[in-house]
């Protein structure tokens, strides 16, 4: 498997420890931190524009709550420090609950599922995880799947004889399975799905399926804003009921499957 408000530096140095809602509230700014080559979840279409679903998803849901979303690029392994220094407001970019992260951040109620799978050639003969034996795999730094990989070793890591390569973005993985620098990369089952469905290229890929639980995406906040929270939690609610959500759901996975 998606990166603080316009003036935080400003009056946020990683000291206060209180609700920022009125100060949000006040500035109809939120700034949200993200991964911008991470699709379908917020990425660059051929124009430049950022597009994708939890790109759709935050401005549907900040649009409720009168507040204007700002979209920052980070680098995705710093992404609880640049939450808790002030210099975003939230992550919402396929942001997996894991317990390790709920240590740095707090989550608003999870809103999609997704599971972790390995993309690779299409002629590689690697169709289950045990097919790794021996060769190499790349991952994401900070990733979920890296934590999955590291936390159930019985699902892959057994089975491989060296370190996984690490990568700051998906897509420099994805071009060394294609050179043969690698053999797959774990990757988020909606990136992959989506990679496959508009992969133009003359290097043919695949999903191969894990064991790996199921991931839970959710929005990820500071713990001290708790108001923050509760508007969000509320307006996601509403993006459900009156049928945001399973628009979006279509229109970048092929059918309805947030959380219900």
């Amino acid at each position: 498997m998606l990166l603080g408000l316009v003036v935080a530096g400003a009056w946020y140095k990683g000291t206060h420890r209180t609700d920022t809602w009125n100060k949000v509230h006040q500035q109809k700014t939120v700034t949200i931190g993200i991964d911008d080559t991470f699709v379908p979840m917020g990425f660059r279409d051929k124009k430049g524009k950022l597009i994708g679903y939890d790109v759709e998803m935050a401005k549907a849901a900040f649009e409720k709550m009168g507040l204007k979303p700002k979209f920052q690029v980070i680098d995705w392994s710093m992404k609880e420090t640049e939450l808790n220094t002030g210099h975003i407001d939230a992550i919402w970019n396929g942001y997996t609950m894991t317990p390790e992260r709920a240590k740095h951040a707090a989550f608003t109620k999870p809103y999609h599922e997704d599971n972790q799978v390995l993309l690779t050639k299409a002629n590689s003969g690697i169709n289950t995880p045990q097919d790794m034996h021996g060769k190499q795999l790349g991952v994401q730094s900070g990733s979920v799947g890296f934590d999955d990989f590291n936390q159930n070793p019985k699902v892959l890591k057994q089975y491989l004889g060296t370190k996984p390569v690490q990568y700051d973005t998906f897509d420099k993985a994805i071009n060394d399975v294609k050179v043969g620098r690698i053999n797959a990369v774990l990757i988020d089952g909606d990136y992959a799905k989506y990679y496959l469905a508009h992969n133009h290229s003359n290097e043919p890929m695949k999903l191969v399926k894990t064991n790996f639980p199921p991931d839970y995406d959710a929005v990820g906040l500071r713990k001290q804003d708790k108001t923050l929270r509760k508007k969000l939690n509320k307006a996601i609610g509403n993006l459900h009921r009156d049928g945001t959500e399973a628009r979006l759901s279509k229109k970048y996975f092929g059918d309805p499957d947030a959380v219900k």
